[in-house]
């Protein structure tokens, strides 16, 4: 967790970063989730300021109240009763969809411009009223052996979540049905809305941990094939690897996040929601757990294909020599029997006869004894 920026600080960070307020920011869609136009559709805001698609949903009496509603009437929602919080949720919002967000809710602008500027790192920020995570959802794509990624970022304040996601990959339909799956905890406040957003998150971690660790498996089973192809299995390897690597990079701030977010201090997570903030705890340890296993099974994957390729050279340099030698002699006997000078039945029929007997029968004893010694 990082401590909150200084004004000057901020204001050197906002005019050193790679992005630039007001600049719109096109982001590319790593994976879809469902058909993001219909999901969730009672908390489709029909009326919104922001250019960009808009969800709400007020939670008041420790149960939903309304959704649907346009973003300017939140401020007058939670003044009408302090037990009040709501969610929002923008889809690619521009600079100018989230200005209104910073008058409304006092967000600051470096914190503004992380939730467009696409590819920044996952971290958890502290600021003195409200809290600014950035996430990401992964999937894995068995086809291709790549990890495929999708950027989220998210206000916390003490009655708001605001998430902003930067693409399609995540779905929010089915975090809002989480949400609904457990209408008990809604008495939590918005530590309610953020675990079943972490939960649905990690949990999409955890499957493309599975996935990778499929994906391993059938790996393993083509080390010894001998009709797979050596470049297909190191290839395969490596875009593994290179997957683990990448998964690991978000999975591990991920546990640093939700440790970050049981503090006592923040008010986020009370005593009511601590079981299940641990439980995603627990699945974040072991898929990073998962992660780094699968990695060193990888390593191990191609030192072991490396030293099969290598022993498979060596029974094939076995092999080309023993036959060097079975040929060897014949070269040796012809050789000298070429040689124009006398010798034992020089230029006689019996001498030829001799010749061939010497050379079948000294390649019959080399490969007698070439294959019980299992050069061939």
């Amino acid at each position: 967790m990082t401590t909150p920026l200084t004004q000057p600080q901020a204001d050197k960070s906002l005019r050193t970063s790679s992005g630039a307020i007001g600049t719109k920011r096109t982001t590319t869609v790593t994976f879809h989730g469902r058909d993001p136009d219909t999901v969730a559709p009672a908390a489709l805001c029909a009326k919104s300021p922001t250019k960009c698609q808009a969800r709400t949903r007020l939670y008041r009496g420790n149960a939903l109240a309304a959704e649907g509603f346009p973003p300017s009437d939140i401020s007058d929602f939670l003044a009408d009763d302090e037990s009040a919080f709501v969610w929002l949720d923008l889809r690619n919002p521009d600079s100018d969809d989230l200005a209104v967000l910073g008058e409304e809710f006092g967000l600051h602008p470096v914190a503004i411009e992380d939730a467009i500027v696409p590819h920044e790192r996952p971290r958890l920020d502290r600021y003195p009223t409200y809290l600014f995570l950035i996430a990401y959802g992964v999937r894995f794509d068995d086809g291709t052996g790549q990890l495929q990624l999708s950027e989220l970022a998210a206000f916390i304040t003490k009655r708001a979540l605001i998430t902003i996601h930067k693409d399609d990959g995540l779905d929010i339909g089915a975090v809002v049905d989480r949400w609904d799956a457990s209408p008990d905890l809604a008495k939590a406040g918005v530590g309610y809305l953020l675990h079943g957003l972490l939960d649905y998150m990690v949990d999409g971690h955890f499957d493309a941990v599975r996935s990778l660790d499929d994906a391993v498996e059938a790996l393993e089973d083509q080390l010894f094939d001998e009709n797979a192809h050596v470049l297909t299995v190191q290839r395969r390897s490596f875009q593994l690897r290179k997957s683990l690597v990448l998964l690991r990079r978000f999975i591990i701030p991920m546990r640093e996040m939700v440790n970050a977010l049981m503090r006592r201090d923040l008010h986020i997570v009370g005593d009511d929601l601590t079981p299940y903030y641990l439980d995603v705890y627990d699945h974040v340890m072991r898929a990073t757990e998962w992660t780094d296993a699968l990695r060193d099974l990888v390593g191990s994957i191609l030192e072991t294909n490396l030293t099969i390729q290598g022993n498979r050279m060596n029974v094939i340099s076995k092999k080309v020599t023993g036959w060097a030698a079975i040929i060897a002699v014949p070269t040796f006997i012809t050789g000298f029997y070429g040689m124009n000078v006398p010798y034992p039945f020089f230029g006689r029929e019996v001498g030829f006869t001799i010749s061939m007997c010497l050379m079948v029968v000294s390649m019959i004893v080399l490969y007698r004894v070439f294959r019980r010694l299992d050069w061939l």
